[in-house]
């Protein structure tokens, strides 16, 4: 039972235990499950051997499946669950906004516009062009920018003008891109919808180790803000009279978080709710402490993606769910029910 009393240090081990075992729970899973089912001792074992321990009993087939086609999904399934996860609960902290999440200044909006250009001019309707992932990467980027440059400048700057600034953004390139959309082809248009509802299915090593330099260095940035991000609660006032130099703070967390959410957006599309439900959940969990929310922020973020993946590859096999819809429909009744727990929990 959920209390309001701050968690005890037996909770939040008992938490962080859960999660661990949530998150092997999700790798072996993630490997085992599909149109092509293997056993899961054989999956174990295979993963015992990659690390010198006993012999891998993996048919020569079967272990193509696990290591080249769905271990390369698993990983970047954990990258973007981790990712999205702690940059939301980064942006909750520095925005002190419980709303917020890792597409608050407009990285999905400059992410999609940026594949929609790719697709449709570039595409043509016909492909989905190599060139997609690098647009969408430059969109997203090039949005932060400008809601950096239009609410973020000056030392009078606030973390509501920065918001309003990025609903401002996102605004000005979703209209954008739904121009280009209207100037296309019906193939065009269901490919940018297909690009934009996210997915692994296209996840290979090289997409991995694209993406994996910017979000391990942004994970490593956020977490370790999250001293900082607990002293901000109090208020930007009350930070700087501490001595936290509540700007450069800002400005660190914002850049690591959107550039991490970038690197993500660009390889999986765009996936929903991981980043402003597992904040909240754990909040409920283990306390409002961000030096607590972040670090276990990557580990369940992680094993939730991958868990939610499994279910869009093995639900309605040999066929796909764009993974969006099932971070969607399992998240919104996760989100509602939170909001539920903390109404009781505040009366």
């Amino acid at each position: 039972m959920l209390s309001a009393n701050p968690p005890t240090s037996r909770r939040v081990a008992a938490v962080t235990a859960m999660t661990l075992g949530g998150l092997v729970v999700a790798v072996v899973c993630g490997l085992a499950l599909g149109p092509t089912s293997i056993p899961t001792t054989r999956i174990i074992g295979g993963l015992l051997s990659e690390v010198g321990l006993g012999h891998s009993t993996l048919t020569p087939l079967q272990a193509t499946i696990v290591w080249q086609l769905r271990a390369p999904r698993l990983v970047l399934g954990l990258l973007a669950g981790a990712m999205l996860s702690v940059a939301g609960g980064a942006y909750q902290g520095v925005f002190r906004n419980p709303l917020a999440d890792p597409y608050l200044l407009g990285v999905a909006s400059g992410a999609g516009l940026g594949a929609t250009f790719a697709i449709v001019y570039v595409g043509h309707g016909l492909t989905t062009p190599s060139w997609t992932p690098l647009l969408a990467f430059i969109g997203a980027t090039i949005a932060v920018v400008l809601t950096w440059a239009i609410g973020g400048r000056g030392m009078r700057s606030t973390a509501s003008t920065l918001i309003l600034a990025g609903v401002a953004v996102s605004a000005l390139l979703t209209s954008t891109q739904t121009f280009f959309q209207q100037q296309s082809s019906i193939d065009s248009i269901a490919r940018v919808y297909i690009w934009l509802l996210g997915s692994l299915a296209t996840a290979s090593w090289q997409s991995v180790w694209m993406v994996v330099p910017y979000v391990v260095l942004c994970i490593v940035v956020c977490v370790a803000a999250g001293s900082a991000l607990d002293v901000m609660s109090v208020g930007e006032e009350e930070a700087r009279s501490l001595g936290l130099p509540v700007r450069k703070v800002r400005i660190v967390v914002i850049a690591a978080s959107s550039l991490g959410t970038a690197a993500i957006v660009s390889a999986v599309g765009l996936i929903g709710f991981v980043g402003i439900i597992v904040p909240h959940i754990l909040r409920l969990l283990v306390g409002t402490s961000y030096r607590r929310i972040l670090p276990l922020s990557v580990l369940f973020g992680a094993a939730f993606l991958v868990l939610a993946d499994t279910i869009a590859r093995t639900v309605m096999a040999p066929s796909e769910l764009p993974l969006g819809v099932v971070t969607a429909v399992v998240g919104a009744p996760i989100f509602v029910l939170i909001l539920s727990l903390r109404k009781q929990l505040t009366q």
